[in-house]
């Protein structure tokens, strides 16, 4: 008689979670199959492909298109596009890292409320809050109004249809989206050692970069994720704020499967955004040797 004899049989059991888990994912895994993995496969065949005189995909395999994604006007147009979303990036974590630590480490009565302030935005539309906006900034709109009443100006500033303008709209966007994953570091941040820093004789900038920075460095590099990928690729808010004179990979992208009809370049310049995206990632979540 074997040690476990008389003992229940327990593999079914411990196979059974795994089954319900995996049941519990496949509404999951099917929706990132038909919108995320199949359309991505479907780019990544049209950007070898070529098109004909009437725009249609033709099905033979070429390197020309991303030998176009290399040629100077695209490459200045995407070099400019990670300019302006590393702007917005920087802006919004210098902006949005103080509210999200003050929102953190307010009493709990108010913290809620707060929250809710930063997430007021979302209730409206996108496009109305652009258009609010560009009322906002245009010439003789409030923005301008005030600054002359105030005499802090002789003549309306031109900031509409500007790159100011795209970078305040994009900052505008996304600032909710660096904001909140910081807040969630924060709100786990443990007071007791920032105590300890300050009582080992550390000062606020030495136990900010000591404890509080590396403690939040998850809610930071979440937060520079959401901002920096999706500023890369935006096109409604450079079209509208921008006026078409500040134009973004996102723009060329969408001007190639709309009035240009050259589906297997726009793919290329898609897949060349992914490969970004892809690297930004790994350069962002890449942990550095010296903390091991």
């Amino acid at each position: 008689m074997t040690p476990t004899a008389g003992l229940p049989d327990t593999r079914g059991a411990e196979r059974a979670p795994g089954l319900r888990g995996w049941l519990l994912m496949a509404p999951l895994l099917a929706w990132l199959g038909a919108f995320v993995i199949a359309p991505t496969l479907i780019m990544l065949v049209y950007s070898f492909c070529d098109r004909d005189e009437l725009g249609q995909v033709v099905f033979t395999f070429s390197w020309s298109n991303y030998t176009r994604v290399f040629d100077p006007t695209y490459l200045k147009i995407l070099l400019k596009s990670v300019y302006y979303a590393a702007i917005t990036t920087a802006i919004c974590l210098v902006v949005g890292y103080p509210v999200a630590y003050w929102v953190g480490r307010a009493p709990e009565r108010v913290r809620n409320k707060l929250l809710a302030l930063i997430m007021i935005p979302f209730w409206t539309s996108f496009l109305i809050r652009t258009y609010a906006w560009m009322t906002i900034l245009k010439s003789e709109g409030p923005l301008n109004s005030l600054l002359l009443y105030l005499g802090m100006i002789s003549t309306p500033l031109d900031i509409l249809y500007t790159p100011t303008a795209v970078v305040i709209g994009l900052v505008y966007s996304y600032l909710p989206f660096m904001i909140l994953p910081i807040y969630g570091s924060v709100e786990k941040l443990d007071n007791a050692l920032v105590e300890a820093a300050f009582d080992l004789g550390a000062g606020p900038v030495r136990a900010f970069a000591s404890v509080i920075a590396p403690l939040t460095r998850p809610g930071i590099v979440a937060g520079v994720m959401l901002v920096f990928i999706p500023a890369i690729g935006m096109f409604a808010i450079t079209d509208l704020m921008g006026g078409a004179r500040v134009p973004m990979i996102g723009n060329v992208i969408q001007n190639q499967f709309g009035q240009a009809r050259d589906w297997p370049f726009g793919a290329a310049l898609g897949m060349t955004v992914l490969l970004l995206f892809a690297a930004t990632f790994w350069l962002t979540t890449k942990k550095d040797p010296s903390a091991t």
